[in-house]
């Protein structure tokens, strides 16, 4: 049966019988919502919270997600999910699936799933919807397959070339795929730093779909023949590696150390590699650089919860097409090739062969490590107050020695440094400094950057994991958050990054390397989902983290100054919010509400809350299209799902 078939028969008649409800239980089901979300529940604190003009946001609808199913395989229930996003110019949705192993589209004009995109191992359509990787017009197969810091090939990338790994075939040009959901989902929260598909992102043409992989990389995919006709898979254009990948396929145990290793120390086994590639931002078009050429970058995090770190990436050539194949697919500057899965190239520290195909599009990383200094006008930050302390790329990891107690050589970290498998040295900076919490001053207050060690003041960590970043188009810089910044538990931050600080080398070249420039502090919150509001308001959502968890807050922040513009009581505990420009309100994933999870809403004009809508589960995403108003929530399975979803469902809601 062709992949079109089953989207377009099996899905589709799913998707159909699903919005034949029963009349009575949806009337039901509906009056629930708006009980127990009305206007009368305003609290006397604030007399205009709970008061929307345009109705009461309830369910409207809800749509199946491709091939899952209550219990067992293939699929499951749909209970993990992550990052989702909306195209506002196609009219798409999607969302990233960590039990479906791909990234469902859906329409939504019609709430309708349309196709899965993803690699050989995808559950829906049993992978016969893979994509495959772009081949140049000789048909040569260009994008070289993703290697570990132990010299084995990973699967979760592009089998091209040489790729062989045990007990699999050999090279067919297709995506391999997803990591899926691989270890740790009873760790609170969910955390699952080896997981994929994760944070993901259009472009503002809706051309190019980013995702974030368990593999340390970043798909990029071309969007724009499946639009046309969603039976055709998109094309893979480039697999970015921006750190080690865990050893996924590596004899003779894998990854089975790292996960021994999640439980009380933190992801410490050397096959955890720098984890997955997680939360996304881009530019969303071309911007204007400061030599006045036209950029498309994206922000992408990697390694929590052990060792976070930021990488900025120039995707201009993918995005326009232009310039040479290597710039057009990100190529590697080297390309690694190791042997079929059974001779890996040794790694030795210094290394110039060693086997990562780090993209060449990587502007600079920035690592969250309690360095010495931060000084943002050097390349790379590893002199002065860091030298022989802090060097950049900072890795924790070591590989196991020739005996026990003595340590091996240290696990590679990141894709910046000296030469670090690239032929150029790659700008490597370090988190800011920040003012420690005394009797006598504020914690996470920002210190002027610069060389040496600022009296009072500590270099960031981020013991919580980075969260979310967004593009600041007032400003062209990047807003980072960060849970958890300093020693004490109750300060997380925003960061501002500056893609292109000027730094001038010893040989007197100028480049462009991306540094913290300011961090904003965000009091008894521990940040993660951010979100551009109306002119330069910012939304900021505050999550809990493993067992921690704050009283309800949401901020709106001033994103040039970080002035704090309203703190938002009614609602927190979540993970992703989106503002809406189609009716001019924020929406909030509150999965982690205290008692019950809920859709929040506030209304961005008056930056006040308007009201909550009970979800369930592991509601944290959110998205909506501006042009019908039309929310997206993934909901997992029972709860808001009733019975014409059983195996869980995306959530349509709309004022009513």
């Amino acid at each position: 049966m062709s992949a079109k078939k089953i989207v377009g028969e099996n899905v589709g008649n799913k998707l159909m019988r699903s919005k034949v409800w029963p009349c009575a239980a949806f009337v039901a089901l509906l009056g629930f919502i708006l009980l127990s979300t009305s206007c009368a529940t305003s609290p006397a604190s604030c007399p205009v919270c709970g008061t929307d003009t345009n109705a009461t946001v309830g369910l409207i609808d809800v749509m199946l997600v491709p091939e899952h199913s209550t219990a067992g395989s293939p699929g499951g229930p749909f209970n993990i999910f992550d990052i989702s996003w909306v195209d506002r110019i196609n009219r798409l949705y999607y969302v990233s699936d960590n039990l479906g192993i791909d990234v469902p589209m859906f329409k939504t004009v019609t709430n309708t799933a349309l196709a899965a995109i993803g690699g050989d191992n995808s559950i829906a359509e049993s992978g016969n919807n893979a994509s495959s990787c772009f081949q140049d017009s000789a048909g040569n197969q260009i994008i070289p397959p993703i290697t570990s810091a132990q010299g084995n090939y990973v699967e979760f990338g592009c089998k091209t070339g040489n790729f062989r790994i045990p007990g699999f075939f050999g090279p067919n040009g297709h995506f391999g795929g997803f990591v899926g959901g691989q270890c740790c989902g009873t760790r609170a929260n969910n955390l699952n730093p080896l997981q994929g598909p994760n944070g993901l992102e259009v472009t503002a043409d809706g051309n190019f779909l980013f995702v974030g992989n368990g593999s340390a990389s970043v798909v990029v995919f071309d969007m724009a023949a499946t639009i046309a006709n969603p039976s055709i898979p998109p094309t893979v254009l480039a697999t970015i590696v921006t750190g080690s990948s865990p050893d996924y396929d590596g004899l003779p145990n894998g990854i089975t150390g790292c996960i021994n290793s999640a439980s009380g120390r933190a992801f410490s086994d050397p096959t955890c590699g720098d984890l997955r590639a997680d939360e996304i931002s881009t530019t969303g078009g071309l911007i204007t650089a400061p030599d006045g050429s036209k950029r498309f970058l994206f922000l992408v995090i990697n390694g929590d919860p052990t060792l976070p770190f930021a990488t900025i990436v120039d995707a201009t050539g993918i995005v326009t097409k232009t310039g040479t194949l290597s710039q057009q697919h990100c190529l590697p500057y080297q390309t690694a090739t190791p042997g079929p899965g059974v001779a890996p190239i040794p790694y030795s520290p210094g290394s110039s062969a060693f086997p990562a195909n780090f993209s060449s599009c990587i502007l600079g990383q920035i690592y969250y490590d309690g360095a010495a200094q931060n000084d943002i006008n050097t390349v790379i930050d590893d002199q002065g107050a860091n030298l022989n302390k802090f060097s950049c790329p900072d890795p924790t990891l070591q590989f196991n020695g020739p005996a026990p107690g003595i340590p091996g050589p240290p696990v590679p970290s990141g894709a910046s440094g000296h030469s670090a498998g690239f032929n150029p040295d790659v700008p490597c900076h370090h988190g800011p400094m920040l003012t420690a919490t005394t009797a006598n001053q504020a914690g996470g207050l920002f210190c002027a950057p610069g060389p040496g060690t600022p009296a009072g003041c500590v270099g960031a960590i981020a013991l919580a994991g980075l969260g979310a970043s967004v593009f600041n188009p007032n400003t062209g810089h990047f807003l980072l958050t960060n849970g958890n910044s300093t020693p004490d538990i109750t300060i997380g931050s925003v960061d501002e990054i500056d893609p292109f600080h000027a730094v001038t080398t010893a040989g007197g070249t100028t480049v462009f390397a991306p540094v913290v420039i300011n961090s904003f502090p965000i009091p008894s919150c521990m940040p993660g989902g951010i979100s551009m509001g109306p002119g330069t308001d910012v939304l900021i959502v505050c999550a809990g983290h493993d067992g921690r968890q704050f009283a309800p807050t949401t901020y709106i922040i001033n994103g040039t100054t970080g002035a704090i513009l309203s703190t938002i009581n009614f609602v927190g505990g979540a993970d992703q919010g989106w503002y809406n420009p189609g009716d001019g309100k924020y929406y909030i994933g509150a999965n982690g509400m205290i008692p019950n999870p809920v859709l929040g809403v506030i209304d961005a004009k008056s930056r006040q809350w308007l009201q909550n809508v009970p979800t369930s589960g592991l509601s944290h995403s959110v998205a909506a299209d501006p042009n019908n108003n039309h929310v997206f929530v993934p909901l997992p399975a029972g709860g808001v799902c009733q019975s014409q979803a059983p195996a869980g469902c995306i959530g349509v809601f709309a004022s009513q």
